[in-house]
């Protein structure tokens, strides 16, 4: 399998620990930085990694900020992402099984480290469902091209 990687500041020693058990794993991980643990803007890294992954739909993504959060709210925005904080091996399972999630999300300040890879591979070994939650990526999907419209709902 392959990754791309980012982190900001306050997520840079989990994603250091994420890449090591995925590389152990024979993964390949492409780490998009941050190097340090710095003062960076998260945005810069969600972004970069969303864009990767976007660029080729076979891959993954790994993002973490502080709480998993504002990186996550940074990668999609881009189109053809679908990054999702996860908190445990459930959550991860669910976001890959329901939502397609194609970019996993972790907060250093919120998980521990040992939660954390029993997470990411939880994610990486589990597959789209298809079917009934097809339908409902699709609608996900659709909502990037939506503007402000008082009329829909």
């Amino acid at each position: 399998m392959k990754w791309y990687a980012g982190s900001d500041h306050a997520g840079f020693a989990l994603k250091q620990r994420l890449i090591e058990v995925l590389r152990a794993d024979g993964d390949e991980i492409i780490d998009l930085g941050t190097e340090t643990t710095d003062s960076v803007d998260y945005p810069d890294y969600g972004a970069r990694v969303a864009r990767a992954v976007a660029a080729e739909p076979e891959v993954f993504g790994l993002l973490v900020c502080g709480t998993g959060i504002g990186i996550s709210m940074a990668a999609n925005k881009i189109a053809g992402i679908r990054a999702a904080v996860v908190t445990d091996e459930f959550t991860a399972r669910a976001t890959r099984a329901h939502n397609d999630a194609n970019v996993v999300c972790f907060g250093e300040r919120v998980i521990g480290p040992g939660v954390a890879e029993g997470a990411v591979r939880a994610f990486r070994d589990t597959e789209f469902e298809g079917g009934r939650h097809a339908r409902r990526v699709h609608k996900i999907d659709e909502l990037l091209a939506d503007t402000v419209d008082p009329d829909k709902s």
